[in-house]
């Protein structure tokens, strides 16, 4: 059973009694209960169901979703998965040489990379404050600002002035990351100011590598970047398993785990 399929009879199941153990998801799935939690993290990311003590219930009886989700503040972003964001930041920086020019996004793990970047000379072009100030100190490395709307929880530039900023400029490499990452709808955002400034910056670049810690993988968010045709690399962490990392293999993505 692909880990899609296993997602959805999932679903299905919680949909269908309400609520169910892990233990008995265990069982019908035929994987360990540390796979099942896994899932089932994923799966409330997704707004599919909501996680109980031992298990998880249904939430299809719950309000729709509204038309775009709240922002996770910068703050919390930050420490959640630090240290495998961390470890995807340092892999990501040796892609880096000197007078690329290259795009970083308002991600905690772009900042990760801002912070680590040597002082030499590229062009860096970013719609993050944080990637910006932190870069600020490093005086061979140009740094553009998209300007824009400030959206206060990612610290980010949106809206049509930053989106247009884009349009001007075309660089080597960009180094984006996303809220959702998943084997039909590709890659998605909490809103759709995120996801339309994501759109302009894949069309902008020679190269995208997505930046993606493990708990991205099977989610789905608000609001469509783009299809997983237009990454070409994966950078993510080893808690993404060799069998739920296949049917992206299979579509032709290079994943690297650190």
């Amino acid at each position: 059973m692909l880990v899609a399929e296993r997602y959805e009879k999932i679903v299905q199941l919680v949909n269908e009694r309400g609520s169910i153990r892990v233990s008995e998801l265990s069982q019908l799935c035929g994987v360990t209960e540390e796979t099942i939690r896994r899932d089932l993290d994923r799966l409330e990311q997704a707004g599919r169901l909501r996680r109980s003590h031992g298990g998880a219930v249904s939430v299809k009886d719950q309000p729709e979703i509204q038309r775009s989700q709240p922002e996770i503040p910068y703050a919390e972003r930050e420490i959640t998965h630090a240290l495998e964001k961390q470890r995807i930041a340092e892999e990501a920086v040796k892609r880096i040489h000197p007078n690329d020019r290259i795009l970083l996004d308002a991600s905690s793990t772009a900042w990760y990379m801002a912070k680590i970047i040597p002082d030499i000379p590229i062009t860096v072009l970013t719609n993050s404050i944080k990637v910006a100030a932190e870069l600020s100190t490093k005086e061979r490395v140009q740094v553009i600002s998209t300007g824009g709307i400030l959206a206060h929880r990612s610290l980010s530039f949106v809206g049509p002035l930053a989106e247009r900023s884009l349009e001007a400029y075309y660089v080597d490499k960009a180094f984006l990351s996303c809220k959702g990452v998943h084997l039909d709808r590709g890659l998605s955002e909490s809103n759709e100011l995120q996801a339309r400034i994501k759109q302009k910056m894949i069309g902008m670049t020679d190269e995208t590598i997505l930046l993606a810690d493990a708990s991205k993988f099977g989610t789905q968010a608000f609001a469509q970047v783009a299809d997983l045709a237009e990454v070409n690399l994966i950078i993510t962490d080893r808690r993404l398993t060799e069998e739920e990392a296949a049917p992206y293999r299979a579509l032709g993505i290079i994943i690297e785990s650190v």
